[in-house]
Protein backbone atom coordinates (compact mmCIF):
# COMPACT_ATOMS: atom_id res chain seq x y z
CA UNK A 1 0.00 0.00 0.00
CA UNK A 2 1.20 3.57 -0.05
CA UNK A 3 0.37 6.90 1.61
CA UNK A 4 0.52 10.31 -0.10
CA UNK A 5 0.70 12.57 3.25
CA UNK A 6 0.13 15.99 1.44
CA UNK A 7 1.11 18.37 3.76
CA UNK A 8 1.46 22.19 3.03
CA UNK A 9 5.07 22.36 2.98
CA UNK A 10 6.18 19.23 1.46
CA UNK A 11 4.24 15.77 0.12
CA UNK A 12 6.03 12.41 1.12
CA UNK A 13 4.84 9.56 -0.45
CA UNK A 14 5.09 5.86 2.07
CA UNK A 15 3.64 2.89 1.99
CA UNK A 16 0.87 2.17 4.81
CA UNK A 17 1.28 -0.74 6.33
CA UNK A 18 -2.27 -2.08 6.96
CA UNK A 19 -4.80 -0.19 5.40
CA UNK A 20 -5.14 3.39 5.31
CA UNK A 21 -7.43 5.16 7.75
CA UNK A 22 -5.50 7.94 7.68
CA UNK A 23 -5.46 9.79 9.03
CA UNK A 24 -6.65 13.17 10.13
CA UNK A 25 -6.64 16.23 9.86
CA UNK A 26 -3.68 17.83 10.08
CA UNK A 27 -2.19 21.31 10.46
CA UNK A 28 -2.81 21.88 6.58
CA UNK A 29 -4.42 25.12 6.65
CA UNK A 30 -3.89 28.67 8.00
CA UNK A 31 -7.49 28.86 8.61
CA UNK A 32 -9.12 26.88 11.49
CA UNK A 33 -12.49 27.54 9.80
CA UNK A 34 -13.17 23.80 8.10
CA UNK A 35 -14.80 20.62 8.66
CA UNK A 36 -13.10 17.38 8.20
CA UNK A 37 -14.80 13.74 6.64
CA UNK A 38 -13.00 10.75 5.75
CA UNK A 39 -13.50 9.20 2.39
CA UNK A 40 -12.63 6.10 0.59
CA UNK A 41 -12.70 5.42 -3.56
CA UNK A 42 -11.01 4.31 -6.06
CA UNK A 43 -9.90 6.83 -8.73
CA UNK A 44 -11.24 7.05 -11.88
CA UNK A 45 -9.27 9.75 -13.79
CA UNK A 46 -6.47 12.56 -13.21
CA UNK A 47 -6.15 15.99 -14.57
CA UNK A 48 -3.22 17.40 -14.14
CA UNK A 49 -4.39 20.86 -16.33
CA UNK A 50 -6.78 21.31 -13.22
CA UNK A 51 -4.86 19.65 -10.70
CA UNK A 52 -7.73 17.39 -9.52
CA UNK A 53 -8.55 13.84 -9.15
CA UNK A 54 -12.13 12.46 -10.24
CA UNK A 55 -13.17 9.50 -7.30
CA UNK A 56 -15.79 7.03 -7.30
CA UNK A 57 -16.34 7.10 -3.72
CA UNK A 58 -18.35 5.35 -0.92
CA UNK A 59 -20.71 7.40 0.96
CA UNK A 60 -19.05 10.47 3.32
CA UNK A 61 -21.46 10.31 6.47
CA UNK A 62 -22.57 13.97 7.49
CA UNK A 63 -21.35 15.52 3.99
CA UNK A 64 -22.49 13.47 0.60
CA UNK A 65 -23.98 9.99 -0.80
CA UNK A 66 -21.57 7.66 -2.66
CA UNK A 67 -20.96 9.14 -6.20
CA UNK A 68 -18.44 9.90 -8.72
CA UNK A 69 -16.63 13.45 -9.17
CA UNK A 70 -13.59 15.66 -9.29
CA UNK A 71 -11.78 17.14 -6.49
CA UNK A 72 -8.88 19.10 -6.31
CA UNK A 73 -5.92 18.42 -4.44
CA UNK A 74 -4.63 20.27 -1.54
CA UNK A 75 -0.93 19.53 -2.86
CA UNK A 76 -1.44 19.25 -6.61
CA UNK A 77 2.57 18.05 -6.26
CA UNK A 78 1.09 14.35 -5.57
CA UNK A 79 -1.50 14.30 -8.39
CA UNK A 80 1.54 12.08 -10.64
CA UNK A 81 1.28 9.82 -7.87
CA UNK A 82 -1.96 8.82 -8.25
CA UNK A 83 -3.47 6.51 -11.21
CA UNK A 84 -6.53 5.05 -12.38
CA UNK A 85 -7.87 2.01 -10.83
CA UNK A 86 -5.76 3.23 -7.14
CA UNK A 87 -8.37 2.68 -4.00
CA UNK A 88 -7.18 5.91 -1.49
CA UNK A 89 -8.49 7.22 1.46
CA UNK A 90 -8.59 10.34 2.20
CA UNK A 91 -9.55 13.59 4.09
CA UNK A 92 -12.39 15.75 2.43
CA UNK A 93 -11.39 19.81 3.75
CA UNK A 94 -14.79 21.50 3.65
CA UNK A 95 -14.15 25.09 4.29
CA UNK A 96 -16.92 26.73 6.26
CA UNK A 97 -16.17 29.90 4.55
CA UNK A 98 -18.10 31.78 1.76
CA UNK A 99 -15.43 29.92 -0.54
CA UNK A 100 -17.34 26.89 -0.17
CA UNK A 101 -14.55 25.18 -1.16
CA UNK A 102 -13.35 21.49 -0.84
CA UNK A 103 -10.50 19.83 -1.16
CA UNK A 104 -8.38 16.28 -0.33
CA UNK A 105 -5.63 16.02 1.66
CA UNK A 106 -3.94 12.89 3.43
CA UNK A 107 -4.42 10.79 0.02
CA UNK A 108 -3.65 7.40 1.41
CA UNK A 109 -3.40 4.32 -1.37
CA UNK A 110 -4.61 1.17 -0.05
CA UNK A 111 -4.36 -0.81 -2.84
CA UNK A 112 -2.61 0.44 -6.04
CA UNK A 113 -3.76 0.17 -9.50
CA UNK A 114 -0.50 0.65 -10.91
CA UNK A 115 2.96 0.00 -8.73
CA UNK A 116 5.57 1.91 -9.90
CA UNK A 117 7.43 3.48 -7.22
CA UNK A 118 9.88 2.60 -3.81
CA UNK A 119 8.44 3.70 -1.01
CA UNK A 120 10.38 6.01 1.41
CA UNK A 121 9.04 4.85 4.93
CA UNK A 122 6.65 1.82 5.80
CA UNK A 123 3.33 3.43 8.21
CA UNK A 124 1.14 1.23 10.18
CA UNK A 125 -2.31 1.66 11.16
CA UNK A 126 -3.16 0.66 14.01
CA UNK A 127 -5.64 -2.30 13.69
CA UNK A 128 -8.21 -4.44 16.61
CA UNK A 129 -5.39 -6.68 17.93
CA UNK A 130 -2.19 -5.32 16.84
CA UNK A 131 0.11 -5.60 19.51
CA UNK A 132 1.77 -2.65 20.59
CA UNK A 133 5.29 -2.39 20.77
CA UNK A 134 7.00 -0.79 23.96
CA UNK A 135 7.96 2.48 23.23
CA UNK A 136 10.08 4.43 25.73
CA UNK A 137 9.01 8.46 26.21
CA UNK A 138 10.17 10.65 29.23
CA UNK A 139 7.17 12.67 31.11
CA UNK A 140 6.15 15.61 32.51
CA UNK A 141 8.10 14.93 35.62
CA UNK A 142 11.10 14.15 33.79
CA UNK A 143 10.96 10.19 34.40
CA UNK A 144 11.08 7.67 31.91
CA UNK A 145 8.26 5.72 30.87
CA UNK A 146 7.20 2.80 28.50
CA UNK A 147 4.04 1.67 27.23
CA UNK A 148 3.95 -1.71 28.57
CA UNK A 149 3.74 -0.31 32.13
CA UNK A 150 0.11 0.34 31.42
CA UNK A 151 -0.60 -3.35 30.34
CA UNK A 152 -3.78 -4.17 32.71
CA UNK A 153 -4.94 -0.80 32.17
CA UNK A 154 -7.05 0.62 29.06
CA UNK A 155 -4.49 3.36 27.63
CA UNK A 156 -5.66 6.03 25.58
CA UNK A 157 -2.63 7.66 23.73
CA UNK A 158 -2.88 10.42 21.16
CA UNK A 159 -0.32 12.61 19.53
CA UNK A 160 0.11 16.16 20.20
CA UNK A 161 2.74 18.84 20.19
CA UNK A 162 2.30 22.30 22.43
CA UNK A 163 2.84 24.61 20.05
CA UNK A 164 0.51 23.45 18.03
CA UNK A 165 -1.96 27.52 16.60
CA UNK A 166 -4.55 25.50 15.21
CA UNK A 167 -7.68 25.19 17.77
CA UNK A 168 -9.17 22.40 15.69
CA UNK A 169 -6.39 20.33 16.25
CA UNK A 170 -4.19 19.55 19.34
CA UNK A 171 -5.72 21.67 21.76
CA UNK A 172 -9.05 20.37 20.70
CA UNK A 173 -7.27 16.40 20.99
CA UNK A 174 -6.36 17.79 24.39
CA UNK A 175 -9.50 19.30 25.29
CA UNK A 176 -11.45 16.17 24.89
CA UNK A 177 -9.13 13.99 26.63
CA UNK A 178 -9.20 16.51 29.72
CA UNK A 179 -13.21 15.51 29.46
CA UNK A 180 -12.68 12.13 29.22
CA UNK A 181 -10.22 12.60 32.22
CA UNK A 182 -13.50 14.13 34.01
CA UNK A 183 -15.31 11.46 32.92
CA UNK A 184 -13.67 8.96 34.13
CA UNK A 185 -12.54 10.43 37.52
CA UNK A 186 -16.67 10.09 38.24
CA UNK A 187 -16.46 6.58 38.14
CA UNK A 188 -13.52 5.42 40.37
CA UNK A 189 -13.85 1.83 39.35
CA UNK A 190 -13.22 2.11 35.69
CA UNK A 191 -10.80 5.37 36.59
CA UNK A 192 -8.51 2.65 38.59
CA UNK A 193 -8.68 0.50 35.21
CA UNK A 194 -7.55 3.25 32.91
CA UNK A 195 -4.93 5.31 31.62
CA UNK A 196 -4.77 8.61 29.38
CA UNK A 197 -1.42 9.86 27.75
CA UNK A 198 -0.81 12.26 25.24
CA UNK A 199 2.61 12.11 23.33
CA UNK A 200 4.46 15.19 22.00
CA UNK A 201 6.52 14.78 18.69
CA UNK A 202 8.25 18.11 18.98
CA UNK A 203 11.44 16.85 21.39
CA UNK A 204 13.18 19.84 20.33
CA UNK A 205 10.53 22.54 22.00
CA UNK A 206 8.72 20.03 24.60
CA UNK A 207 11.03 19.35 27.28
CA UNK A 208 9.41 18.17 30.45
CA UNK A 209 8.40 21.54 31.89
CA UNK A 210 6.85 22.80 28.56
CA UNK A 211 4.86 19.40 29.04
CA UNK A 212 3.88 19.89 32.72
CA UNK A 213 2.75 23.95 32.10
CA UNK A 214 0.61 23.05 28.75
CA UNK A 215 -0.77 19.44 30.88
CA UNK A 216 -1.63 21.56 33.73
CA UNK A 217 -3.75 23.85 31.64
CA UNK A 218 -6.12 21.18 30.77
CA UNK A 219 -5.92 18.80 34.38
CA UNK A 220 -6.77 22.53 35.99
CA UNK A 221 -3.92 21.77 38.65
CA UNK A 222 0.11 21.42 39.12
CA UNK A 223 -0.27 19.88 42.12
CA UNK A 224 2.17 16.57 43.05
CA UNK A 225 -0.25 13.97 42.03
CA UNK A 226 -2.02 15.78 39.51
CA UNK A 227 -0.58 13.66 36.41
CA UNK A 228 -1.39 9.98 38.06
CA UNK A 229 -3.53 9.24 35.84
CA UNK A 230 -2.87 11.22 32.71
CA UNK A 231 0.64 11.43 31.61
CA UNK A 232 2.21 13.84 29.10
CA UNK A 233 5.14 12.45 27.63
CA UNK A 234 7.96 12.67 24.25
CA UNK A 235 10.37 10.31 23.03
CA UNK A 236 13.48 10.64 21.48
CA UNK A 237 14.03 11.70 17.98
CA UNK A 238 14.85 8.12 17.06
CA UNK A 239 11.92 6.27 19.03
CA UNK A 240 9.64 9.07 17.81
CA UNK A 241 10.29 7.91 13.97
CA UNK A 242 9.10 4.50 14.90
CA UNK A 243 6.62 5.47 17.24
CA UNK A 244 5.08 8.09 14.50
CA UNK A 245 5.29 5.13 11.67
CA UNK A 246 3.51 2.42 14.32
CA UNK A 247 0.70 5.02 14.84
CA UNK A 248 0.01 6.18 11.58
CA UNK A 249 1.44 9.76 12.45
CA UNK A 250 2.57 12.15 9.42
CA UNK A 251 4.76 14.78 11.00
CA UNK A 252 6.59 17.68 8.68
CA UNK A 253 8.95 20.32 10.55
CA UNK A 254 8.85 23.47 8.47
CA UNK A 255 11.32 25.85 7.65
CA UNK A 256 10.65 28.37 10.70
CA UNK A 257 10.20 24.89 12.67
CA UNK A 258 6.11 24.96 12.61
CA UNK A 259 4.93 21.38 12.41
CA UNK A 260 2.45 20.08 9.96
CA UNK A 261 1.20 17.08 11.04
CA UNK A 262 -1.70 14.66 11.24
CA UNK A 263 -3.43 13.04 14.17
CA UNK A 264 -3.89 9.64 15.49
CA UNK A 265 -5.82 8.57 18.71
CA UNK A 266 -5.30 4.84 19.32
CA UNK A 267 -7.29 2.94 22.33
CA UNK A 268 -5.05 -0.03 24.06
CA UNK A 269 -6.28 -2.92 25.83
CA UNK A 270 -4.97 -3.86 29.29
CA UNK A 271 -3.60 -6.62 27.00
CA UNK A 272 -1.12 -4.68 25.44
CA UNK A 273 -3.07 -4.67 22.10
CA UNK A 274 -4.77 -2.47 19.78
CA UNK A 275 -8.82 -1.88 20.57
CA UNK A 276 -9.74 0.84 18.42
CA UNK A 277 -7.95 4.05 16.33
CA UNK A 278 -9.61 6.69 15.74
CA UNK A 279 -8.28 8.67 12.93
CA UNK A 280 -8.75 12.85 12.46
CA UNK A 281 -10.26 15.41 14.94
CA UNK A 282 -14.18 13.97 14.08
CA UNK A 283 -14.24 11.50 17.14
CA UNK A 284 -16.12 12.40 20.43
CA UNK A 285 -15.18 11.53 24.05
CA UNK A 286 -18.75 9.96 24.12
CA UNK A 287 -17.64 7.88 22.04
CA UNK A 288 -14.34 7.47 23.10
CA UNK A 289 -15.73 6.99 26.60
CA UNK A 290 -18.30 4.39 25.44
CA UNK A 291 -15.20 2.27 23.79
CA UNK A 292 -13.37 2.60 26.89
CA UNK A 293 -16.35 1.45 29.16
CA UNK A 294 -16.95 -1.55 26.79
CA UNK A 295 -12.81 -2.57 26.85
CA UNK A 296 -12.66 -2.30 30.67
CA UNK A 297 -15.94 -4.20 31.55
CA UNK A 298 -16.71 -6.10 28.41
CA UNK A 299 -20.62 -4.67 28.61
Amino acid sequence: MRRLLACSLLAVVALAGCRSGRETPTQTTSSPNFKVYHLRGKVVATNAATGEVTVDHEAIPGFMDAMTMPYKLKDPGILSELHPGDVITADVLVSQDEDASVLLDHIVVVAQGKPDYKPTSIYHVPAAGDAVPDFKLRNQDGRSIHLRQFRGKELLITFIYTRCPLPNFCPLVTHNFAVIEKQLAADPALYARTHLLCVSFDPEHDTPERLRAYGAQYIGSDAKNAFAHWDFAVPEKPALVEMAKWFDVGITVGADRSITHTLSTTLVGRDGKVVNFYHGNEWTPDQVMADVKQAATGA
